[in-house]
Formats: C-alpha cells, sequence, structure tokens
C-alpha cells in the first residue's frame, strides 16, 4: 500500500498535467494557476486537499459522462444522504442524482469571445480549454464573468439525444480561483429629470441626453429573440409612487443583465436614452454601449420623484384593480356579443414543484401533479435548462385557465411577455434533459402563425403528440414535424386545414410589444372560450376498439330480425340468421368528428390492403368514383389522411336461441367476435407524406446493405434508414429468402433493371391452394398457401433501363404489330402469386396493363428462364407455344400503367390484333336468359340483400379440413341477391361459401360490385343462380350510400303494376311486382305447431318424435295457404306463408292468434278446398277448427279484390313443364267464352292489401289507360 505522501505526490502530477492542458494560458504561467487552483481547493476543503476527487475537462465531461451525475467536494456522505432524501418528496419513485467525485474548474463567460457566429442569447457557460458547456445558475454577479472559479457544487445534466452534448447545473456559488476585480457599486447622480414625462415629450433627438435613471425593478421581461436580435424590458418604479417606465436592453453585453435582476430591488441604470418602437410607436429607454447597471445607494443619490404631482395617477399602468374592473366590463361586453360565454383568466402567482415534463417542445410542466404550466407564449427560461422534475420554481403573474380544452385533464398556469419565470431550485433528481428545438418546432410556428388560444393551442399539441408516436417510427421525427416554406412536413399538412377552418379570421401576428408596453394588459391568455375538440385521430388500435363498442351497444339480437319472420323459424334458422349481421360508422358516428390516418400498406399474408400505425392495422378497401378499380401502387407505404369514410363492423354470434321468444335473454349467446374494416374512395384520400418511388428505395437500401440476412434466414436491420423502414412497410414478416433476381444472372449489384409490359386478361382470387415450389421439400407438400392467379399476355420485349426512374412510357405498344412479326409479344403466361408478392392482389385488374420490374439485373431472358418449366430460346418465336406458368419474385415491383379503354385509338388497334380475348362482362338479364350457354360469368351489378343460408347437403365446403381461419362456420353459405341497377326487378343469386368469405370484404348492400369467372347454375326448378368458385373474383366499383334503409332489399320504391300475362315471357327475370287482382278461391290451407330443433309435428306442448327422442321443449307457428288469383288477362296460384294467409283469409290479429292457439293442442290442421283431393295436401280428420276453416274458405267474402305485391316461387310444389296453350271455358253471367290459357304460374305473396272502392276505380283506370297506349 502506498504511502499518503506518494498518493498526493500522484494526485498534484495529475493536476499539474490538469491545469497545463485545460487552464494554461498563453503566457503559460501554470505554475501560478496550479498554486491558486489549489489555495481555493484548500479553502473549501477545510486546509485538506481532495485527494480523493480527480479533475475532469468540460471536453471528457462531456464525451465520457451518459448518465446524470453529481459532485460535491465538501460534503460528508450524511450530508449528501439528507440532501438526496429532500429532493424525493415530491417524486417518490425518482432516483437521486449519484454522485461522483470529480473537480470542476472553469471560466464563467457568456460565450461572445468563442464563437463570434453564436448568437448571444443571454445564456451563461463554463470553459476551459478543451472545451465549453452551458450552465444554469441560480444567483450570479456581473463581476463574475470572464473570471476562474472552482464549482464546489454542481450537477451534470446530459440529453436524452446520447449525440448531443447536456449543461450543468450550479447548485452553490463557485469559489473564485482569483481575486475579482472591483467594480463601482454607485456613482453620484447629480440631478434625476422627472423621467415619465420625457417619454411623452417631443424633445428634438439632437437635444436629448443620455439620462441615469434609479428606481425599484417591479417587473422583468423574458428573454426575447426576434430576427436574431435578442432583448428584453425591464420596468423601474419610481421610490414615491407606483408610475414605472420601461427600459429596453438590447446590447449582447448587457444582456446577463437579466439574470441579475431581482424583483423588489432597487437599481441604478446609466447611460439611458429615448427610442421609439418602429412597429408600435411606443416610446421607452434604451440602454447605450456605454450603460452601466449599478445597485442603488441612497447616501449617493439625492431622490427626486420621476412623476409630476399633476401626471402621477393618471398614467398608472401597474394599478391591479383598475385592470380587472376594466377586463370586467370588457368580459360583459364580450358576454353580450357572443353565444357562448367567454372566460376570462385570473392573474396570481404561484410557486410549485416540477413533477412531470408533459412536452418540452410545447413548453408544457406539470407542477405539484395537479397543475399545468404553460410556457409557450413567452419563451422558455434558457430553452427549459434546469426545467426537470424536481425543480422548484416560482410563477408571478401568470393566467389561471379553468378547464379550456374538455379533453385536457389539468387546469393550466399560463405565462405571457408579462409573467416571470424564476427558477427557485435545481432538482436533486437523476432525470435527463430534453432541449427545446430553436428551429422547426411545429408547435410554436404554428402558435404563433394562427395567434392560437390556450384552448386551441392544447387542442393542437394532443394532436401533435399523437400524431408523432403513430408515425415517427415509419418516417422518423424530423421528416415528419419538418416546417418548410415550400415543402410543409406530413404534420403541418395534416394540422394547418384544421386550423384554417377553426380560426379563418385570426392569422393574424401577435403584437408582443404591445403586450408588454400597453397600459391595459392585453394577451391571448386574458380571454378564452373552453373547447370541445371538433375532431380526433386516434391510434388504429383505439379506432378499432371505439367501433367494437359502438357496434355493441345497445345491440339486441332481435334487432336484426323482424318479429313476423322470427316468430316463424326454427332454432337452426333462427341462430343462422344471427350468425352474421354487420353496422357501418361514419366519421360523423364518432363525438368527436374521427379522422383516419394511417400508412397505407399491404399485407403479403392476408393479401388485404391495410392502414397501419405503430399500434395497429386496419384492413380497408378502396375504390374510385368513377367505377374503375383502384391500382395506384405508387400509394403504398404513404401516410394518408381520409375523412370521408364507411366504418365496417362485421358481427359474428355464436348463439343458441330455442325460439325467438328468448331474444332478449343474452345467455343464449355463447361467443361474440367482430372484424373491422373501412372502405373509401379515392378522391377522398389526402396523401400527407408521399413514400416516393419503391423501387429506388429498395436499390438505395441495398446498395448501403441496410438488410442482411442471418444463416437462419431471419432478417437483421444492419442501418436503420428510412429506406430500410419503408420497406418494413410491405410485409413486416416477408420472407427475404427469394430477395435476389433468382435466376437472372445479373452479376455485381448495379441500378440497372429489366421490365416487361403486360395486359391482364384473367384473374382469380385469393385462396389458399397446395401449390409447391420447386425447392420445397415433402414435409411442406400437404400445406397450404394463400396465393392467387393471373392470366397475362406479355405486350412487346423485355426492356432493359439504366435506371428505374425511366421506366414509365408504352413503347412496346409502338412497336407492336400485325406485320407478322409476332415472337413473344403474343405469348401467354400463368402468373403465380405467393408470399411477398400477395402484396399487388389488390391492384391487379382484368384489363388492365401493367409492368414488371426487376431491380438491379441486366438479364433480358429473366421472365422466361424462371418459367416452370423454363421455356427455351428456340421456342420464344412459336405462335403455339403453350402459356407457361411464372412464378413472381418477392422483390419485382409492379406499375399500373393505364387501362386499354384509355388507350390512343391506333395503341388500340395494335392491341386487339394481339389479344383476341372473349372474356367480355355482361349484363345480369343476358345471363339469366335461357338462351345464355356460357359456364363462366362476369357481370356487375348491386347487392339488393345479403342472406346467411345453410349449404346445400350434398355440397362439400371447398378448402383444406384443417382450416380454421373464418368466423364463420364451414357449412355456412350466404346469398346475395344483386340487381342490374337501383330499382330494377331483375335479381341474380349468387351464393359464396363460408371458405370464400374470409377473403373477401366490402360485400355490404348497396355496394356496386364486379363480379368475375363465377360459374352459372340451373336449378331443377328452372332457376338460373351463381356461385363462387377458387377461380372466382370480385373487385368493389363504388361504396354503399352513406345511408341506406334498414331493409336495403327494395322497400325505397314500390313494385311496379303488371298483368298476369305479361309474366309468360319474362318469367325467369321478375324478382318482385305488383297485381291488381281478384282472389277467386282458397285451394289450401295448412296450420301446424312444428318442433323448433327437429322441425316435426309439436304438439300438446313436447315434440312427436320418439325415436330418438327430441329434448325440444318449444314449437313454433307455421301457416300456409295456396290461393287462385286473376285479373283477367291469365290466373296463377300463389303461395302465401304465415301473417300473410291472416291477410289472406281476412282475419284479424286477434281471431288469427285464436285460431292458431286453438290448432296448438292438434299439432297440425289441413284442409283443401277447390282441388281435387292430393292436389295440395292431406286433410285431416273435421274437427270445429277445420270446419270453421273451411266455412271460411267457402265464404263469399273471401273472393274479393286486393293488391298483391309478389315474387317468383322459385320452388314451387310442381314444376311446370313447358306445355302448349290450352282451350278453356268461362263463364260471364249467361255468356260462355272459350279461351287459350298457358299453365298458371307459381307466384309467392310478399305483401296483401284490401282495396277500397276508390283505390279500386283509380287502380283499374291506370290499368286501362297502360293498355289502350301499349295497343
Amino acid at each position: 500500500m502506498a504511502a499518503p505522501g506518494a498518493a498526493e505526490q500522484r494526485w498534484l502530477r495529475a493536476a499539474r498535467d490538469f491545469v497545463r492542458r485545460a487552464l494554461a494560458g498563453p503566457d503559460g504561467q501554470e505554475a501560478e494557476a496550479l498554486e491558486a487552483v489549489l489555495r481555493c481547493l484548500r479553502s473549501a476543503g477545510g486546509g485538506a486537499l481532495p485527494l480523493g476527487c480527480s479533475f475532469i475537462s468540460i471536453s471528457d465531461l462531456q464525451h465520457q459522462q451518459r448518465i446524470p451525475c453529481c459532485s460535491h467536494l465538501s460534503w460528508s456522505t450524511k450530508e449528501f444522504k439528507e440532501w438526496s432524501n429532500q429532493g424525493q418528496g415530491a417524486l417518490p419513485m425518482q432516483h437521486t442524482l449519484p454522485r461522483t467525485y470529480l473537480i470542476l474548474v472553469g471560466c464563467l463567460t457568456d460565450g461572445r469571445q468563442d464563437n463570434k457566429e453564436r448568437l448571444v442569447d443571454g445564456c451563461l457557460y463554463v470553459k476551459d480549454n478543451t472545451g465549453i458547456i452551458p450552465c444554469e445558475l441560480l444567483h450570479f454577479e456581473l463581476d463574475w464573468l470572464d473570471s476562474l472559479f472552482v464549482f464546489p457544487s454542481w450537477s451534470y445534466i446530459p440529453q436524452t439525444d446520447q449525440s448531443a452534448a447536456g449543461y450543468l447545473e450550479i447548485l452553490v456559488d463557485p469559489m473564485p480561483v482569483n481575486a475579482l476585480k472591483e467594480v463601482l457599486h454607485s456613482i453620484p447622480v447629480t440631478c434625476p429629470v422627472p423621467a415619465e414625462p420625457l417619454l411623452t415629450s417631443r424633445i428634438p433627438r439632437k437635444k436629448r441626453s443620455k439620462l441615469t435613471v434609479a428606481g425599484e425593478l417591479t417587473r422583468l421581461g423574458p428573454l426575447l429573440c426576434v430576427h436574431h436580435k435578442t432583448f428584453f424590458f425591464l420596468f423601474l418604479k419610481c421610490f414615491a409612487s407606483a408610475v414605472c417606465v420601461p427600459v429596453l436592453v438590447r446590447k449582447p453585453s448587457q444582456l446577463l443583465w437579466h439574470r441579475v435582476f431581482q424583483l423588489g430591488h432597487r437599481y441604478t441604470i446609466t447611460g439611458l436614452s429615448m427610442s421609439s418602437l418602429k412597429k408600435s410607436g411606443q416610446t421607452v429607454f434604451i440602454t447605450s454601449a456605454s450603460s452601466c447597471l449599478l445597485p442603488y445607494c441612497a447616501e449617493q443619490v439625492r431622490e427626486q420623484p420621476l412623476d409630476s404631482a399633476s401626471q402621477g395617477e393618471s398614467t398608472q399602468s401597474s394599478s391591479l384593480e383598475a385592470a380587472e374592473q376594466l377586463s370586467c366590463s370588457l368580459q360583459l361586453e364580450a358576454e353580450e356579443e357572443r353565444p357562448r360565454p367567454t372566460k376570462e383568466s385570473k392573474i396570481i402567482s404561484y410557486v410549485g414543484f416540477v413533477t412531470k415534463v408533459l412536452n418540452v417542445q410545447a413548453g408544457l410542466f406539470l407542477l405539484d401533479n395537479q397543475v399545468c404550466l404553460c410556457l409557450a407564449y413567452q419563451p422558455l427560461l434558457n430553452s427549459a435548462q434546469g426545467l426537470r422534475p424536481g425543480a422548484c420554481v416560482q410563477l408571478i403573474d401568470v393566467h389561471l385557465l379553468q378547464k379550456p380544452l374538455a379533453s385536457f385533464p389539468f387546469t393550466v398556469l399560463g405565462a405571457c411577455l408579462n409573467s416571470m419565470v424564476v427558477l427557485k431550485s435545481f432538482s436533486r433528481l437523476s432525470t435527463p434533459y430534453e432541449p427545446l428545438a430553436s428551429s422547426g418546432n411545429l408547435c410554436l410556428q404554428l402558435l404563433f402563425r394562427f395567434n392560437l388560444g390556450m384552448p386551441l393551442y392544447l387542442w393542437l399539441v394532443s394532436l401533435l403528440e399523437t400524431f408523432e408516436q403513430r408515425f415517427s417510427c415509419f418516417f422518423g421525427r424530423r421528416r415528419l414535424l419538418s416546417s418548410m416554406h415550400q415543402n410543409p412536413g406530413a404534420a403541418e399538412k395534416f394540422l394547418v386545414p384544421l386550423l384554417q377552418a377553426m380560426v379563418p379570421d385570426r392569422e393574424e401576428a401577435r403584437d408582443i410589444y404591445n403586450e408588454i408596453l400597453s397600459e391595459i394588459h392585453q394577451c391571448p391568455l386574458q380571454k378564452y372560450l373552453p373547447l370541445n375538440p371538433p375532431c380526433q385521430a386516434p391510434s388504429l388500435s383505439a379506432v378499432c376498439r371505439v367501433a367494437e363498442q359502438k357496434s355493441w351497444e345497445g345491440f339486441s339480437p332481435s334487432q336484426l330480425l323482424s318479429p313476423l319472420e322470427a316468430q316463424h323459424m326454427g332454432t337452426q334458422e333462427l341462430n343462422r340468421r344471427l350468425a352474421w349481421s354487420y353496422c357501418t360508422l361514419s366519421a360523423e358516428s364518432f363525438q368527436p368528428q374521427l379522422i383516419l390516418l394511417g400508412v397505407l400498406r399491404v399485407s403479403s399474408r392476408s393479401g388485404f390492403l391495410q392502414l397501419q400505425d405503430k399500434s395497429s392495422t386496419l384492413c380497408c378497401a378502396i375504390s374510385r368514383k368513377d367505377g374503375s378499380p383502384f391500382a395506384q401502387t405508387a400509394l403504398i407505404g404513404s401516410l394518408v389522411r381520409v375523412e370521408n369514410y364507411q366504418l365496417v363492423v362485421e358481427r359474428f354470434l355464436k348463439t343458441d336461441f330455442p325460439s325467438w321468444e328468448h331474444l332478449e335473454n343474452l345467455e343464449h349467446v355463447r361467443e361474440k367476435k367482430t372484424s373491422v374494416y373501412v372502405q373509401f374512395y379515392l378522391e377522398d384520400v389526402q396523401v400527407l407524406h408521399a413514400a416516393g418511388g419503391q423501387i429506388q428505395k429498395g436499390l438505395r437500401s441495398g446498395n448501403s446493405s441496410s438488410l442482411r440476412n442471418k444463416k437462419d434466414g431471419s432478417t437483421t436491420s444492419e442501418l436503420e434508414t428510412p429506406e430500410a423502414k419503408m420497406l418494413k412497410l410491405e410485409d413486416p414478416k416477408a420472407d427475404t429468402g427469394r430477395e435476389n433476381c433468382q435466376g437472372g444472372e445479373s452479376g455485381p449489384r448495379t441500378t440497372s433493371c429489366v421490365s416487361q409490359l403486360f395486359l391482364v386478361t384473367q384473374k382469380e382470387g385469393l385462396m389458399s391452394r397446395n401449390y409447391q415450389l420447386p425447392t420445397e421439400g415433402d414435409k411442406e407438400a400437404h400445406e397450404l398457401q394463400r396465393c392467387f392467379q393471373a392470366t397475362v399476355l406479355w405486350l412487346g420485349r423485355p426492356q432493359l433501363w439504366s435506371h428505374p426512374r425511366e421506366t414509365g412510357n408504352l413503347s412496346e405498344l409502338e412497336d407492336t404489330g400485325c406485320d407478322g412479326e409476332e415472337g413473344v409479344t403474343q405469348q401467354e403466361a400463368l402468373l403465380l402469386f405467393l408470399g411477398r408478392s400477395l402484396r399487388w392482389f389488390p391492384f391487379l385488374h382484368v384489363d388492365g396493363l401493367y409492368r414488371f420490374t426487376v431491380p438491379c439485373c441486366s438479364d433480358l431472358e429473366v421472365f422466361y428462364k424462371l418459367c416452370s418449366p423454363p421455356v427455351p430460346a428456340t421456342f420464344l418465336s412459336r405462335p403455339s407455344c403453350p402459356p407457361s406458368c411464372l412464378l413472381v419474385q418477392d422483390s419485382w415491383h409492379l406499375e399500373h400503367e393505364t387501362w386499354i379503354s384509355c388507350l390512343p385509338e391506333h395503341q388500340l388497334t395494335a392491341l386487339s390484333v394481339l389479344t383476341g380475348m372473349d372474356q367480355r362482362t355482361a349484363s345480369i338479364p343476358e345471363v339469366l336468359s335461357s338462351s345464355f350457354t356460357g359456364s363462366l360469368v362476369s357481370f356487375c351489378g348491386e347487392i339488393m340483400e345479403r342472406t346467411l343460408c345453410a349449404s346445400p347437403k350434398n355440397e362439400k365446403p371447398p378448402g383444406h379440413p384443417k382450416q380454421t381461419e373464418t368466423l364463420l362456420s364451414r357449412d355456412h353459405s350466404v346469398k346475395l341477391s344483386v340487381s342490374a341497377a337501383p330499382g330494377s326487378p331483375v335479381v341474380m343469386d349468387i351464393y359464396i361459401t363460408a371458405t370464400y368469405l374470409q377473403h373477401l370484404r366490402g360485400l355490404l348492400p348497396g355496394a356496386k360490385i364486379l363480379f368475375q369467372n363465377l360459374e352459372r347454375k340451373i336449378s331443377r326448378f328452372c332457376n338460373v343462380y351463381c356461385t363462387y368458385i377458387a377461380s372466382s373474383c370480385v373487385s368493389i366499383l363504388s361504396l354503399p350510400a352513406s345511408h341506406l334503409p334498414s331493409n336495403p332489399a327494395g322497400e325505397a320504391s314500390s313494385p311496379s303494376l303488371v298483368f298476369l300475362s305479361s309474366l309468360r315471357p319474362q318469367l325467369q327475370n321478375v324478382a318482385q311486382a305488383r297485381i291488381l287482382c281478384h282472389l277467386s278461391c282458397v285451394l289450401t290451407v295448412r296450420l301446424q305447431w312444428i318442433c323448433s330443433l327437429c322441425s316435426c309435428i309439436f304438439k300438446e306442448g313436447r315434440c312427436t318424435r320418439h325415436n330418438p327422442p327430441c329434448p325440444s321443449q318449444t314449437g313454433v307457428r307455421q301457416a300456409s295457404a295456396r290461393v287462385l288469383v286473376e285479373d283477367g288477362t291469365g290466373e296463377a296460384v300463389v303461395l302465401c306463408r304465415n301473417e300473410h294467409v291472416a291477410a289472406v283469409l281476412g282475419l284479424s290479429l286477434l281471431e288469427w292468434e285464436a285460431v292458431q292457439n286453438c290448432v296448438q293442442s292438434r299439432g297440425s290442421v289441413c284442409i283443401q278446398h277447390g282441388e281435387a283431393p292430393g292436389a295440395g295436401c292431406l286433410e285431416e280428420a273435421e274437427d270445429l277448427v277445420a270446419h270453421y276453416l273451411r266455412s271460411l274458405c267457402r265464404s263469399p267474402l273471401i273472393c274479393r279484390p286486393i293488391l298483391l305485391d309478389f315474387s317468383l316461387d322459385r320452388k314451387p310444389s310442381k314444376i311446370l313443364q313447358p306445355a302448349p296453350l290450352q282451350l278453356r271455358n268461362f263463364r260471364s253471367g249467361e255468356v260462355e267464352f272459350v279461351s287459350r290459357v298457358g299453365p298458371r304460374p307459381s307466384l309467392l305473396c310478399l305483401k296483401v292489401e284490401e282495396v277500397g272502392q276508390d283505390a279500386l276505380g283509380y287502380l283499374n283506370s291506370q290499368r286501362m289507360s297502360r293498355t289502350s297506349s301499349s295497343c
């Protein structure tokens, strides 16, 4: 162990080296400097040197110290613990500053001599020969400037950004190494003149002399920087009255006076002159280069009042009572003019501890966990140095605003330019420091540009905070918040339109001089109007959560079904109809209005378009208002804003309701799930930040090796550049195993690329298929992969480009002709999209011209070498070459060029020679026609109704048995009733199984959809319908209207009035119509109670099935009747069900209820009337109910005119075969007629209305006029 003397010698050598490196002057007097420093250290340590501490230079402190620390030379361990415990009172969960044993020696300076280009802003610095660092002191004297000090107690606070240096907090007064220079504390003032009247006098400038003014400091303004000039105002009050005079200090050497001034102290300022401010025209005293700041000394100054007796009280500007009275009167006037009450803030003083930094860039700090301090309306105190959690601040003349923003939880203390913020003590906690951005601060820029009040400013800050949290991980904070006049950033594009809508008439500059110098206080914080946020932009996870909550609010299963329909449904049908429903929400459905923000991307796992932020993703469907499909691939990775949208919440229920009577009992709801997505038009999208060229970004990231594969195949980020982050937008879990050109022997990495133009002739839907890549093993031979395929026609030959930016013209079409040289220009190919290439699914559409670009490749045969099997070059020129299968690579980029319909005539002619396509879009009437022969059909139409039904028992659901992705049961199907146009009676039924539904979005009533490659089928009842198969695909052409009726199946307009004779030629097409007819007779009536579970007869409260026994205890009433009607042109058999039976029989609700209750004991009653036995139903034994029904059917009151709404009975009891017209006899009174008639059509009753005499006459006249006009 070394002797103490040896340790001291080592310490002294280290001290000498430190002095030589950090403190030695140009004259090289190292010994004198070392002796002075040691003498000062002995004085601080009670005569002993601090051998346990080591010297540290400014440079070493900035580069080596990464965490906050403190140093106390003369403190014992006990004293340090007491000091630390006192600092944890306000924030007990925070750690105190760790103690280091370092000796800091340096000069205090204002930075003028070190960097002439630096703007002198009144800040203090500690410097030595190695560097300079900002510092904060609670007490400062002017004679300390440019003197060498030892700092016995200090804290070093680094920035949150480790690449930038921090600052020093000087906890106690520094100890001068050398004796300080003597400064003259006072000068004799012979006769101070009355200063205040001089400010309003008109003395010529040449005759004005410099003045010396003495007074008490009553107000000290903040340091202001305007046009790169820093200045501040102070106000001196006369000793004998309340008159104040303003003094402007703007000389760089005098800005440190701001740190010396203390309220209530008396000062003398020499060398003052009078000057008039250009903007406001007000006259103030201004310091000159020779001005001095001196303490006031009464013994050397003969006092004289600054005001005259006649003017003193009339110009009083500091009278708080007068200001309050005036502001109260102004408030009353404003309240009379404005419909909403305007509040007036109170001016108070406050002392508290900073407990949290809410937003330093916005100037928001939390005091004592209950009050928010806003320093945005005055420059932050020395760029917020010292304002860390745990620091104590004193606020003088700040504005108290109660609940300025409904969503802001704290009362606000706002500091204007008349307020003072004094740092009373530094924090003792180990909290980092985030500096205020001096330039590019979007919060403050918008605050001053729009002259915002406190409520709007707090709302602006909340929007900006959410915006930054959601999207800075994608684009970087600097790029999002950048603010340039010619190129505003994404945040500015988002916020400025909102502020312009809120304050259209307040874009006026803030008059800071009038705010400081006006006798009557005027500032933006004086009055405020409490604000309810007009809109919100929450995270996508919050959007989905709120949308799900709204979809279930007040939800009842009974809302999904009509009571008249539900009471006749069995258990299976009832629960199936409840299994799938939806609700749509718009921006106005939320309070406040909700704006959607997100990065547009495509999921490579699902193939869906998505909006993404940091919290979550939201699937979306985009359409165009002109009806063309969405194909803008350039929008991938762009930050977009949408205000007009439809937020769709698909609700999935698993229930076991026994019957409709139990629908209010939610205990039968076993499971609830939702699926949320949004749909909107491209024209309603505002791009806040464009992604740029994705190919170019990929090339730049590739050249910089931003993404590199590990041995295990995973991807690691070497350089987190914005380009690398942009690649992640396409799919964060993308497989980069096939990242290269893969077969294109392009050699070293280059910016050249190969492109190929092609036309899409057919596209199949997205689904899970059992495709295998040649490189995959047998273990995954039965694994399903989500994929899709498209048939394309190569146009022209591959093109080589030196840079991707050069692509974009359609020169291939110019070279394509019919001169016999066809070659590869007619080559068809089957493109297979797997993995990351699924991202092109939403953009690829039939009849679109696209271009594939292979980056970093120069091989023109890359598209043919990758075919499976590869196409030899010798076969490429043969016209009979079969279509090749090409696996689209992950690194290829797709660009949409144009549509066939948009091509010029000469290019369209050349293209039609090449394609020879026979695929076209038919109309729904054409598909329904009996002369139509195609099996795969494409057509577009509007969805009128969406119904969940059971899949046919003889059809096996497609897909793998282990698939569990769908939210619906695999034995369910959806039936879409699609109309050719709104109000058209022609309807096509389309059936889609639940397995395919998981890949589809936007199939809602009111949406116009393009269906492609559906399978056309004809049922055994000769009904034409379509089914969605593996090769089918759908595209949304237009979205549903914002406000749809509750049942969008045709209630908007009444059906057209037709004749029965007109139904024959259009039997297959009519979906719903109306006839004025005469009810000739009732053919059959059947009333029964059936089991809700097995549909057997339900009798006397239990099911009659015995083998096996049925456990059901619930019965369902059902009724049916077949009636014969005629309208003078023909006859028809109408099938009526349930409540329509009562309408046909002319029974009231009470009578109908009594009849059905009587049937309950028997289980079933069936009668037939007007037909031969066996033609309708099996008639049962006679009883009172049957006798009553038979008598009712025979009553002449039944035969009456009615107005009947009907649809074609798609499944009649008899399948009508084509038959020739037959002769039938008709009698009218005593006259008998013979006419040829066809078979009676079968109709399904939808509605029955009684017809009065007046209505009957009107309808008959309408029918006669229509008949005569058609003749």
